[in-house]
């Protein structure tokens, strides 16, 4: 039971990373006119996150299929991952949730799941 939160878990993330990913340029073209340096910037936080999120995802599927759920390190990473989403979770909550866009409303609840989903996985 516990490698299905894992994967479910790791699953959910790197979709949602993909999803930061794909409208990246939509983003940086709703800001409107600003400047070059700007839109880089925006740019780069875009691709950061969803490149951060798929990481993570990534790197607990990977551990879960090599070392197990039962190992160590292995739990190692999940709590650092969740340690890690439940930052991004928050930070997401006071800047882009409070935004008008349903995206970055839901984002901190889908991160802060995801870290349930990594922490029950290393627990059960």
């Amino acid at each position: 039971m516990n490698e299905v939160l894992l994967y479910t878990g790791s699953v959910i993330i790197i979709i949602w990373g993909v999803a930061h990913l794909i409208p990246t340029r939509a983003i940086v073209r709703g800001f409107g006119a600003i400047s070059e340096d700007n839109k880089k910037i925006i740019t780069m936080e875009s691709i950061a996150e969803g490149l951060t999120l798929c990481f993570l995802g990534a790197l607990v599927l990977m551990v879960t299929i090599v070392g197990g759920s039962e190992d160590q390190v292995s739990k190692a990473v999940f709590w650092a991952s969740s340690i890690m989403l439940l930052i991004m979770a928050v930070l997401t909550a006071v800047t882009g949730a409070r935004t008008s866009l349903v995206p970055y409303k839901i984002c901190p609840f889908v991160k802060a799941t995801v870290a349930i989903l990594f922490i029950l996985g290393s627990v059960l």
